[in-house]
């Protein structure tokens, strides 16, 4: 039986490399996994709050059918988040709540994207922006990120076309863990409003920057189509109860059709998890005391981890200003044909398991992406194996 031709435009590296893994785990050897950013698999736990809620919830046999749309009392609270602290003008008709930020963006996707669109994404980029507007018929650009990490607005400029769509930001960066400030918002902001664009937003890892504040793109959308994409994965240590939202700036009478017509996806899928609903409520409402705890803890990591990669020859790293992902650059000087070799090879010859760069678009060939949430024991073992992984090819 044959299946659809788009099937094969998905990809998705993180996952991807794991079949590589599920091979080397025959062997019965250890595995030091670096390769996917679930910060509850490691040493970062959900709140207790947050998991009182979700059993309240069940208990108190709140596990029915909601509104397609989400919880009003929770389409409320990501308002006052969204629009109270960060800036973007909403009310809760214009929050959708979704199964994770990644049925958020598929739904935005479906919604916008028709064959032969063209949409722009960041250098390197997280794969599924890809893979969703591949399926859904559309084609992708890659615009360049400046070494100082603001976003090269005359690459974006040269790289839109009349079948132009969208231009996408993941901000914190997955994978680079680079940060745009309000003035390069501001100018991507500038460059969509000139050529009738969508901003697709993702800020999941807003709460998670390191050395300066985060601004959001809400605080300088003006009356723009941003779409933002958020969640409670990462913030709130939620990755397995997948809850996100997408949010359209009610200041944009742009985003009146997407607004119409996003709704009839959500009825579709009939609801978001209701009792996981309830808890993100919780997370929004309740103690944040977990959160400079775990922005210190990934810190100290992502210190440990930048200095020892720069410490080994063949390898040139910058320092992630958010997020919790290391994007090495390697030089492969004919000892790898290519980025995916050396992580295969790496795994194969140490357990470590990273991901390869050119998973991330072309613009991140001859990187690899190391996760640093495992503790720092976990992360000094890992680099001695790469630091004689390396050593033993020169």
């Amino acid at each position: 039986m044959r299946v659809s031709d788009r099937i094969s435009r998905v990809e998705y590296a993180i996952r991807d490399v794991m079949l590589h893994a599920r091979e080397y785990q025959k062997t019965g050897r250890e595995i030091m996994y670096l390769n996917i950013g679930d910060p509850v698999a490691f040493d970062f736990k959900t709140p207790d709050h947050i998991k009182r809620a979700l059993s309240d919830a069940l208990v108190n046999n709140n596990d029915y059918y909601t509104d397609s749309e989400g919880w009003m009392e929770l389409r409320k609270s990501i308002v006052g988040k969204e629009k109270g602290k960060k800036g973007l003008e909403l009310t809760p008709d214009d929050v959708l709540v979704t199964n994770g930020v990644s049925e958020g963006l598929d739904m935005v996707m479906g919604s916008i994207v028709e064959d032969g669109d063209q949409v722009l994404l960041p250098g390197p980029y997280y794969p599924p922006y890809s893979s969703y507007a591949k399926f859904y018929g559309g084609s992708i650009a890659e615009f360049g990120i400046h070494a100082d990490g603001t976003p090269n607005l005359d690459d974006i400029r040269k790289k839109i076309t009349p079948k132009s769509k969208a231009i996408c930001i993941i901000n914190p960066n997955n994978p680079t863990g680079e940060v745009f400030d309000s003035k390069s918002l501001r100018s991507i902001v500038d460059i969509a409003a000139e050529n009738d664009l969508y901003i697709i937003c993702d800020e999941i890892y807003d709460e998670i920057v390191f050395d300066e504040k985060f601004d959001g793109i809400g605080a300088v959308a003006k009356d723009t189509p941003v779409v933002l994409l958020n969640g409670f994965s990462k913030t709130y240590l939620m990755t397995g109860l997948r809850c996100g939202y997408v949010c359209m700036n009610s200041n944009s009478r742009q985003l009146d059709p997407l607004r119409q017509n996003i709704f009839k996806l959500a009825r579709v899928r009939i609801a978001s998890n209701f009792p996981v609903q309830i808890a993100a409520n919780a997370a929004l409402h309740g103690p944040q005391d977990h959160l400079p705890k775990m922005v210190q803890k990934l810190k100290n990591r992502r210190d440990l981890v930048y200095s020892r990669l720069n410490e080994i020859e063949g390898l040139e790293c910058t320092k992630p200003k958010g997020a919790f992902y290391m994007f090495p650059r390697i030089d492969l000087k004919n000892k790898w044909n290519n980025d995916l070799e050396f992580v295969i090879e790496l795994l194969n010859s140490t357990g470590v398991l990273t991901v390869h760069g050119s998973g991330f678009g072309s613009m991140g060939t001859g990187h690899f992406r190391i996760v640093y949430l495992p503790q720092e024991a976990i992360l000094n073992k890992s680099m001695d194996k790469i630091e004689k992984f390396i050593k033993d090819k020169h």
